[in-house]
C-alpha cells in the first residue's frame, strides 16, 4: 500500500454514465466510453484508496464476495500499473470477471471497511469498477487466452444449462481434462446472461467472446436441446459419467388471483425481457413492447428495474413501478443490517435515473379491460404488509386509485426450477422453496447427478452462481477421479451474513 491514507485525500469516483437523453435511444451500455489512458489513470487512482485491511471483509465468503476474490491484491497491482498480473489474480478466483464487473450488485463493496463512512467523497472502494476495468484491459490486450487441458481423463460430463453456474462448472471441468458438453434449450447460449439481462447492462458481445474462449479450450455446446425431451435421461446415463444440473430457477412467480389477470397485455417480466433481448440479437421486432403505452411494473427489485430501462428504450408513454413494501431508507440501519452485512437501503439503478415513478406500499387490486379484451388500467390500493407464522399478509388500508395501464409486467420473483420430464426421470423433486437439494458433495439423490447455481440456491446473484459452479466442478472432479486440485469456494449450505 503506497499511501495508507489514500482513502482520505482521493475522492471516490464511480464510472461516468452517458447522458440520459442519449442512452435511452439506444441499447449500448449506459457507461460513457473512456480512452484506455484515462481509464488506467482514473482506475489506478481509485485502487489506491484500498486500505489493504488486516481482515479484508470484502472477500469474506459470508459477508463479501463468495468467490473469495483477492480484492486487496489486485487493487494493489492495479495501483502499480501491473494490469496483466492483476488479471491473473482476478481470474484465479473468478472465471468471468467481465460479467460480475457489470451485473453483480457488489456485496464486496458493502463489506468494504470504508463503507462504514459512506459519503460522496469517501465510502467503499469502487471494487466493481476496478474489476471490470481489469477484465476489459485483459481482453483488449490479449491477456485472456484459451487454456486447454494438458491431459485428457477420458471421462465425459454433461452440463445442463448455460447460465453463469453452468458455464463456470463447464470451464473448470474442461480445464481439468474432462470431455464436457453443455446443453442449452434456448437457441443461443448464456441463459439469463443472454435473455434476462438487458443489452444496456451487458452487451452480448462480452458474453460471446468468453464463449469463443471456452470453445477453443474444448468445451462442446449444443443449443435448441431440452434434456429430458430432445435428449432423454436414459441417453444421458448411457453417454456421460456425470451430469451437472445448472438449469436455473426460471419458474416466474405470478398472481393469477387478481381479477382481470387474463386480459391481453399482462405478462411476466421475463417474457418482456426475453423478447426485447431477442430483438437486440436481430430476431425481428419484440412481440411485447412498451412503445406508446402506459406501463406498470409490479415489483421493486432488479428485474423490475431491467423492465423499466427496457420500457424507456422502447418508447413508453409513462412507466410506474409498484412495491408493496415501504420505501427503504437512504442510509444503512445498523440495528437491522449492521456492517458488514448486505444493507437494506434504497438503491437507484441507472434505469431509475432515466425516468418513471416509484410507488411504495401499494398493490394491484384488479385490472380493467377494454371492449377488445386488452388491459386499459389497473386499480391500486395502499396496503400494509405484516407477517403471521412466517407468511406475508398484504392488507388494503387506503382508498383505491385507478392508474392507466396498457402493459403490466409482474416482476415479483421466481418460484424455482421448471418442472418436467428432466426432473421426473431422474426422480428429483423440488423442495418447498422450489430448488433442488443436494448433499455436501453437491450430488443429488440421483447418483452422478450434481446441481449448482439458482437451481440449488434459488434465484440469487451471478457471483453466487459462479461460486457454486466452481464448487460443483470440484465435486464432480473428485467423483470421477478420486481427488481434485480445482477450487471449491463455497459449501452447499453457505449463506450470506444476515441478521435473523
Amino acid at each position: 500500500m503506497a499511501d495508507p491514507q489514500g482513502f482520505l485525500h482521493i475522492v471516490k469516483k464511480e464510472a461516468r454514465k452517458r447522458p440520459v437523453a442519449e442512452r435511452v435511444h439506444d441499447w449500448h451500455e449506459v457507461y460513457a466510453p473512456q480512452s484506455p489512458a484515462d481509464r488506467a489513470t482514473e482506475v489506478s487512482e481509485q485502487a489506491a484508496r484500498c486500505m489493504d485491511c488486516g481482515i479484508p471483509f470484502c472477500h469474506s465468503g459470508s459477508a463479501g464476495c463468495p468467490l473469495g476474490n483477492l480484492i486487496p491484491e489486485w487493487n494493489d497491482l492495479v495501483r502499480r500499473g501491473r494490469w496483466s498480473a492483476a488479471s491473473e489474480r482476478l481470474h484465479a478466483t473468478n472465471n468471468f470477471p467481465e460479467f460480475t464487473g457489470r451485473v453483480c450488485p457488489a456485496p464486496c463493496e458493502s463489506a468494504c471497511v470504508l463503507s462504514l463512512a459512506d459519503t460522496h467523497t469517501t465510502g467503499s472502494v469502487t471494487i466493481k469498477r476496478i474489476e471490470q476495468a481489469i477484465a476489459d484491459v485483459a481482453w483488449e490486450s490479449g491477456t485472456v487466452v484459451p487454456k486447454p487441458p494438458m491431459i485428457a481423463t477420458g471421462r465425459k460430463v454433461a452440463v445442463v444449462g448455460s447460465g453463469p453456474a453452468g458455464l463456470a462448472a463447464a470451464q473448470q471441468l474442461t480445464r481439468a481434462g474432462h470431455d464436457v458438453t453443455v446443453y442449452e434449450r434456448d437457441d443461443r447460449l448464456g441463459g439469463l446472461l443472454r435473455y434476462g439481462i438487458p443489452e444496456f447492462k451487458m452487451e452480448k458481445a462480452i458474453l460471446d467472446q468468453r464463449l469463443m474462449q471456452m470453445r477453443a479450450e474444448g468445451t462442446h455446446f449444443v443449443t435448441d436441446c431440452e434434456v429430458g425431451v430432445d435428449l432423454t435421461v436414459e441417453q444421458m446415463r448411457e453417454n456421460f459419467d456425470a451430469v451437472v444440473l445448472a438449469i436455473g430457477a426460471l419458474r416466474g412467480r405470478d398472481n393469477t388471483t387478481v381479477e382481470g389477470r387474463e386480459l391481453n397485455g399482462i405478462h411476466l417480466a421475463m417474457e418482456h425481457l426475453v423478447t426485447s433481448n431477442k430483438e437486440c440479437e436481430g430476431d425481428g421486432p419484440a412481440t411485447i413492447t412498451a412503445k406508446g403505452k402506459h406501463v406498470v411494473i409490479i415489483g421493486g427489485g432488479d428485474t423490475g428495474a431491467d423492465c423499466l430501462g427496457t420500457a424507456h428504450r422502447q418508447g413508453a408513454l409513462s412507466v410506474t413501478q409498484l412495491d408493496y413494501n415501504p420505501e427503504l431508507p437512504a442510509e444503512r440501519d445498523e440495528a437491522a443490517t449492521p456492517w458488514p452485512a448486505w444493507p437494506m437501503v434504497l438503491r437507484t439503478s441507472p434505469a431509475h435515473a432515466e425516468g418513471g415513478v416509484r410507488r411504495y406500499q401499494v398493490a394491484v387490486q384488479r385490472f380493467l379491460g377494454d371492449e377488445n379484451g386488452n388491459v386499459r388500467s389497473m386499480v391500486l390500493a395502499e396496503v400494509r404488509v405484516t407477517r403471521e407464522d412466517g407468511k406475508r399478509i398484504i392488507t388494503p388500508v387506503g382508498e383505491e386509485i385507478e392508474l392507466p395501464c396498457e402493459l403490466a409486467l409482474f416482476a415479483i420473483g421466481f418460484e424455482g426450477v421448471d418442472l418436467g420430464p428432466l426432473l421426473d426421470d431422474y426422480g428429483l423433486s423440488p423442495t418447498r422453496r422450489g430448488s433442488l437439494s443436494c448433499g455436501p458433495d453437491w450430488q443429488t439423490t440421483a447418483p452422478g447427478v450434481f446441481v449448482c447455481g439458482d437451481a440449488h440456491r434459488g434465484a440469487s446473484l451471478v457471483v453466487w452462481a459462479i461460486a457454486e459452479g466452481r464448487s460443483a466442478a470440484h465435486a464432480v472432479d473428485v467423483y470421477l477421479t478420486g481427488a481434485s486440485d480445482l477450487p471449491s469456494p463455497v459449501h452447499p449450505t453457505a449463506l450470506p451474513l444476515a441478521v435473523v
